[in-house]
């Protein structure tokens, strides 16, 4: 067994476990810490695919900004007024073990009657190569560089207008 394999499954693993026990815990911090560890593990999933640039920004978007900001969220929100919510709201309860049951049933549908695809790359150096981050960037600044620069100033227009409507607030 080759040891890239090896470390495929032990990613799997983690990450699987992680996101069990990230939904099962009671405490949101916890919770939120269960969800950093299975962010990891898929960047590390993301590296036995060869796929290095979507490993990296997993880490540094998804493991470090969003979770500053989910960490951020659960501390001003207060948790505990939720389940008062679930409590005073039965129904809501039921109609999320409904939506869970549906997910899992369409989770089973395709892992067991789906069919993988059929368009495998015969020269397994070029989809070796697609995922790094040397060739995402030289077609990203190549052939995308208007739509990545106006992405770029969307999101900055995104920022200026939410420091605004923040200053506004504290005034």
């Amino acid at each position: 067994m080759n040891l890239e394999i090896i470390f495929f499954f032990v990613f799997g693993f983690v990450a699987a476990v992680s996101s069990i026990l990230m939904i099962t815990r009671n405490n949101a911090v916890i919770a939120a810490l269960y969800l950093i560890l299975n962010f990891a593990s898929l960047a590390g999933l993301y590296l036995t695919l060869n796929a290095q640039f979507i490993a990296v920004t997993q880490v540094i978007v998804y493991a470090g900004a969003i979770m500053v900001l989910f960490l951020f969220v659960i501390m001003l929100l207060r948790p505990e007024n939720e389940k008062k919510f679930l409590e005073a709201n039965p129904k809501i309860k039921i109609f999320a073990f409904v939506i869970a049951g549906f997910v899992f049933l369409q989770l089973i549908y395709i892992i067991f009657f789906s069919r993988p695809s059929a368009i495998i790359p015969k020269n397994l150096n070029e989809s070796v190569e697609a995922g790094t981050i040397e060739s995402i960037g030289y077609i990203l600044f190549k052939d995308y560089v208007l739509p990545f620069e106006a992405a770029g100033f969307l999101l900055l227009a995104a920022t200026i207008g939410a420091l605004i409507l923040a200053k506004k607030k504290v005034d």
